[in-house]
Parts: C-alpha cells; structure tokens; sequence
C-alpha cells in the first residue's frame, strides 16, 4: 500500500491555506468603509488623466488614493537640480489641454505647474484622497470586488487602476561602508535641499539620466566632484530653446499651426525611434552622437572614457548640451568605474581609485516598473508579486491574467526610447474605458484577460525585442527589470501602439455574469461576449 501521508500533508495544508484566504476575505469584507466604482492609486500624470477620462466616459463615481500630500507623482518628488523632461514640451502634455510652454524641453516646476492646472481645471482634485497609501489589495472571488486596505481606512472598488508609474521607487545600491560615510549621503530621486554643496567635495554614483541633468547645476557652486561611471551612456544634443510670447500668440490666433508643431515634432520622435526598430539602420544617429562628443569633448581620455561599446539605443537615450561640456570642467574628475566601497570619506572605485569627499549623491536609477505594493496585491492565485517572479507579464501592458477588473498605466513593456508617455497613457485609457463600458452595459461582474491570450501576445512581444537594439546591451541596464527580460521597450511604432489599445477585442477575455439561483445567492457563468457586448 503508496505511502499517502505527504498527500494527506499537502491537502491539510491547501485546506489550512484556503480558510486563511476566506478570512482575509471576510475581515476585508466586513472592514470596508467607502465604496466606489473606480478606484485610481497614485495621482500623477497617469492619475490626473485617468480621472479626467472616466469622467468624460460617464464614470463620475471614482476615487483616487494618493499617499502623499499633493499630485504631481515623480514630478512632485524628484526635485534635483536642473530636473526637467527629455521629452519635446509639446509632446509632454494631454491633447485636451494644450499649453503655453516657456520651452522647448520644460522643467519639473512648469510641469508640476501644468498638472496642478490641469487637475483643477477638471476638478480632480475632489475626487482625491491624499495622505492615503495603499497598504494591501485583495480581490473578492464571492463579491467579485476589489478590497483595499490603505493608512485611512478600508474601500472598496468594482475596478482598479494602477497609476502608480514606473519610475516610483529610488533604487539603492548596496555599497559595503556606505552605511558608515561620516557625511551626508541622499539619492538623486530624493534630493536633500537641507545640504549645502557650496565648497565642498561631491561624489556622484551613477551616470544616467538624472546625473546629466544635475551635473552641470552642482558644478559651479562644488569645490570638486567626482563622478563614477560604470557604464558610459550615448548623448545626443538637446534642441532645447525659449519659446517667445509671440509664438504663443500666434498660435492661439492659428491652432492649426500648432497641431502642426506637435505632430512635427511627433514624427521626429518617430523618425529616430525607427533605427531603434532596425539597427542596420543606426549609423547616422551614432555618428552623430559620437560627433557631439568630439566638439565637446577635447581631452582624448576623457572621450575615451565616454565612448560607449555598445550600440546606440542599447540604453536610455538620453539628450544634453551641456553635460559633456561639464565633465571636462577643471574641479570635476570622472572615473570610468564602478564604486566598490567607502572607507570612512574614501571613496573607492572598483579599478583601485580612491578619493575623498564631503558629500555622496547616488544617481543610481530607478527599480523601474515596480509596483510599490506587488507583494500585497492578491489577484485570483496569489500575489502580484508571485505572478511577475520570473516575468513581469501583461497584455498590451494594460491587464494580467488572474487581476480581474485591474488594469495597469504604463505598465510593462509600454515605452520605447522616444515615445512620449502622455501619448501611451491616452491611448491606455480609451482602452480602459472601453472595457469598462462593456462590463457595464453587459452586465457582468468581473472581466479577466485569458492566460492564452496574454500568453501569445508575450511570446509576440519578445520575439520582435529580440529584433531590435533595445535587447543589445546584455541583459542589463535601464530596460532590463528582470535579469535578461526587457519588462520595458514596446518594439514596434507608436502608430501601432496606439491602434492596437484603440482595438479593444472582448474576446480575448473572460467575463463573468451574476446569475441569480432559486436561493437568491450568485452563481458564475462564464462566458464568451461578442463585440455588442450580447
């Protein structure tokens, strides 16, 4: 006779983890304070559009929780030196509401400005919660609900929308004696104003986006700074300008004009992200990048040292007139290196380099894409968390599978190296919306995307990645939120991404109808729908 005590073992234990779940589920039931139709978590760009969208789709009951105590999202938090958007300003902006930007390549200020307007303007701040963080997510199999338990109480939602956006959460790097620097020591995404770097000796960990933009406004008033490269990174000169008062004059006697400008400057975009699609095509944009490094840059070492080995776009492309100027600057030293430790002030690079300073600022990126609160949002079979261990896994970035009625902004694998976000979120959002008008006008009570369907569209996804430059860095680097998986790039044209969130297909999910029994209780039916949603 099988020995069976390892099977009776494993089922004591479903069973055990089964009534926890359905007294999680009670106590979330039976804690549920404020209800609404909609709730939206993070009140950014994406939070501040999905509102605005909702309501113009008829869905005015929405609540947004927002942890901090103002919108603005990384806008509102990053508040580096120099901090501002590497996206054309007339593509940084929502199409329904044009403004007047003092230049080509706004600062966070004029943008935090902007969605301050915009939200009033549409009244989204009523809608806002703030001081509010999310603390867990469980869904309601029974209910067919969404459950959330947050620092002010308990609500409950028919759906979720997740704009928490994926540069969220600073990531910080685990130097040995970093805990020990006798000085001050903050990241770039958090920035320490209380700290004076008048006259003292700064070392920077990192050069990506931030740095290039930092950088040039810390160097006039530090005695020294020493910047440590691990990777250097390809610059492209930034086109940035003043746009004059006459210009917006006139283009508010002419709106086409501006149409005109926008969508100029959207092709341009587009123009260089087709090369990043086709790499046999990237030899002019290299040459160019590497000709804005030699008119900047005298010293051969120094260019040496700044000269990528690998192919433009294989990173965050990232656009500069003035870093590459600042780094050849005589108190500024850089070292192709990574930091290794710190020794009381030393700070040590991986090649031996070793070198004093006051002050360590660690521009060290982004856990990009992490949702702050993945190990606590319970979808049908687990954590958000479990679900994305190996692979962070969505359809058009939007829905996951086992997530009913939850859908994501920005998420996976959404952007490239020139889409501007605005353009991916608007987009996003009239696929949302649609969704939810089918789950409204069918009747259903939950719609979740089919596992084959998410399936196929990943295994689409990754082999056109594999044709383009964004998987020729190694693995590594900005793209890469799991090691060797690109959780980032979208690898085809806006155009087509646009078309397909435009596309909304019902088919490719599986909803769920209440059927009311003799005994009055729900029973679930799935089904099918059509496109009439009959």
């Amino acid at each position: 006779m099988a020995d069976d005590s390892n099977d009776n073992h494993h089922n004591h234990r479903d069973e055990a983890e089964a009534e926890a779940e359905a007294e999680a589920e009670a106590e979330a039931e039976a804690e549920a304070e404020a209800e609404a139709e909609v709730v939206v978590i993070g009140a950014g760009l994406s939070g501040v559009a999905a509102v605005i969208a909702l309501r113009r789709a008829g869905f005015d009951d929405v609540v947004v929780l927002e942890k901090s105590a103002r919108l603005g999202g990384t806008w509102r938090d990053n508040t580096y030196p120099g901090c501002g958007c590497d996206v054309p300003s007339v593509l940084y902006e929502y199409s329904f509401a044009p403004h007047s930007w003092s230049r080509g390549f706004a600062d966070r200020s004029e943008i935090l400005d902007y969605l301050d307007t915009t939200a009033a303007t549409h009244g989204v701040d009523t809608a806002i919660h703030y001081d509010t963080e999310v603390l867990n997510i469980r869904w309601q199999p029974q209910a067919r609900h969404w459950n959330l338990r947050t620092t002010s109480g308990t609500y409950k939602a028919r759906a979720v929308i997740v704009a928490t956006g994926p540069w969220h959460r600073p990531r910080h790097p685990d130097i040995p004696g970093l805990d020990a620097f006798p000085g001050p020591v903050f990241h770039s995404a958090r920035w320490d104003h209380e700290v004076d770097l008048t006259g003292r000796s700064v070392a920077v960990v990192g050069t990506g986006a931030s740095t290039v933009q930092f950088l040039p406004e810390i160097q006039p008033e530090a005695a020294h700074v020493d910047v440590f490269q691990s990777t250097p990174q390809w610059v492209l000169p930034k086109p940035d300008y003043p746009i004059p008062a006459r210009l917006h004059r006139f283009f508010a006697h002419h709106p086409a004009a501006r149409r005109a400008l926008r969508g100029l400057h959207h092709w341009i975009q587009e123009a260089v992200g087709l090369p990043l699609r086709h790499p046999r095509l990237l030899r002019p944009l290299e040459a160019l990048a590497r000709f804005h490094l030699r008119t900047s840059v005298r010293d051969r070492a120094l260019r040496r040292a700044l000269t990528p080995d690998y192919r433009f776009g294989g990173r965050r492309l990232i656009t500069s007139g003035t870093y590459y100027a600042t780094l050849g600057r005589p108190n500024v030293r850089l070292h192709p290196t990574r930091v290794s430790a710190v020794e009381g002030s030393d700070v040590i690079g991986a090649d031996g380099t070793r070198t004093r300073a006051d002050v360590i600022v660690l521009a060290t990126g982004y856990h990009i894409g992490d949702i702050p609160f993945a190990r606590d949002l319970h979808g049908t079979d687990g954590t958000l968390a479990r679900t994305w261990a190996d692979n962070r896994r969505s359809y058009l970035g939007t829905s996951v599978s086992g997530y009913p009625n939850l859908f994501l902004l920005i998420g996976p694998n959404l952007l490239s190296g020139t889409t501007a976000v605005p353009t991916v979120l608007e987009a996003q959002l009239r696929y949302v919306t649609t969704a939810l008008n089918h789950l409204r006008s069918s009747g259903s009570s939950a719609l979740d995307v089919k596992p084959e369907a998410e399936a196929a569209h990943q295994r689409a996804l990754h082999k056109a990645l594999g044709n383009t430059v964004y998987n020729s860095a190694g693995g590594t680097g900005y793209y890469f939120g799991l090691p060797g998986i690109n959780t980032f790039c979208w690898p085809w044209s806006t155009a087509k991404l646009v078309k397909q969130l435009h596309a909304f297909d019902p088919d490719v999910y599986t909803w769920t109808l209440p059927l009311p029994t003799q005994a009055g209780a729900e029973t679930e039916a799935r089904c099918q729908l059509t496109n009439t949603g009959e």
